[in-house]
């Protein structure tokens, strides 16, 4: 299957890893891409430059097609070396980058002249459209459905997705409630050139977290999800746990009066015990509502294989067949 983020991005399938903290190191990104799809490294997972380096090196080793790394701007009291570890993407020959969060202009100067693609995830039309005027290639449009951070709007997909095509002049993927080839299929049709998938990532033999995780994504439903961090205007989409309705009792209580600091033994520093671990009632971690469409722990090949055969024959037998009856 051909579309513009295909070409841009020189691969086989119109399938992008999301980058997603303490799960998107080399084994997870080396195996979508050599399933045709695109890998991500999780740069702040990294921390440091050197580590990221060694872990863009890992990659490279593990695959010889292409990869991305995904760097994420958050407001922090201690702000990462985002200078070192671009200058790591670049000296490591990734052509790639996934950025999210604030916005990237300050960094796309030294991005562009390395030559690096740029693919800006944004929950809304007026990001998307902010990300195409400070240059960047694409952009991943992520849905009210997605795990981590859906932004403040709360516009699903069905809405976002022809919204950001009517509007658009770069090209797009759709991220958000993305698992299968319905998800690849309908969002073709809405105007996007592929998808981005993140939880369903999680659930593959290839991804480097605890089992238990896995299996926690397998047994959820699609009302399995809460969202956290609204009075904070910082929300995210995570499982449910012990933790998270603790949580979120003391939103509840606290109301407007609510502090960060309230909740960060909850939200802080958890994805190690959880991703690592295991302790699967450790804090919130992010996760889609996807996870009631999943329902397997399959190989990365077997995944994005499955995907494919199946878009083809939805597209080639089922929507012609509507036509021909």
């Amino acid at each position: 299957m051909k579309t513009k983020i295909t070409e841009m991005l020189g691969i086989e399938h119109p399938i992008i890893q999301g980058g997603m903290h303490f799960v998107g190191y080399a084994e997870l990104a080396s195996a979508v891409s050599n399933a045709g799809g695109l890998g991500i490294i999780t740069g702040l997972t990294q921390g440091t430059p050197e580590k990221l380096a060694n872990e863009i090196a890992k990659c490279n080793d593990m695959t010889n097609k292409p990869f991305g790394v995904n760097m994420t701007f958050l407001p922090t009291v201690s702000a990462p070396d985002y200078p070192g570890l671009f200058q790591a993407i670049i000296d490591g020959g990734v052509k790639v980058v996934e950025t999210a969060g604030n916005n990237p202009a300050k960094w796309m100067p030294m991005l562009k002249d390395a030559g690096i693609k740029v693919i800006h995830k944004c929950t809304s039309v007026r990001h998307s459209l902010k990300a195409q005027s400070i240059g960047c290639d694409a952009v991943s449009v992520d849905g009210f459905e997605c795990g981590g951070h859906p932004g403040e709007d709360d516009v699903p997909n069905f809405i976002l997705l022809p919204r950001a095509a009517d509007e658009l002049e770069i090209p797009f993927v759709a991220s958000g409630g993305m698992a299968d080839a319905r998800s690849l299929v309908g969002a073709l049709a809405m105007g996007a050139e592929g998808m981005n998938m993140g939880t369903r990532f999680i659930a593959t033999q290839e991804a480097p977290v605890h089992q238990k995780v896995k299996e926690a994504i397998v047994a959820a439903s699609e009302l399995d999800t809460r969202l956290v961090m609204r009075p904070l205007r910082n929300t995210e989409r995570v499982m449910t746990n012990e933790a998270v309705e603790r949580l979120l009792e003391k939103e509840r209580k606290l109301g407007a009066d609510l502090k960060f600091e309230d909740i960060i033994d909850e939200v802080a520093g958890v994805y190690p015990r959880i991703m690592l671990e295991g302790d699967m009632d450790a804090g919130a971690w992010s996760c889609g509502m996807v996870a009631g469409l999943i329902d397997n722990i399959p190989t990365v090949q077997e995944l994005i294989d499955s995907i494919m055969q199946e878009a083809d024959s939805l597209i080639n037998q089922r929507l012609t067949s509507l036509y021909s009856a």
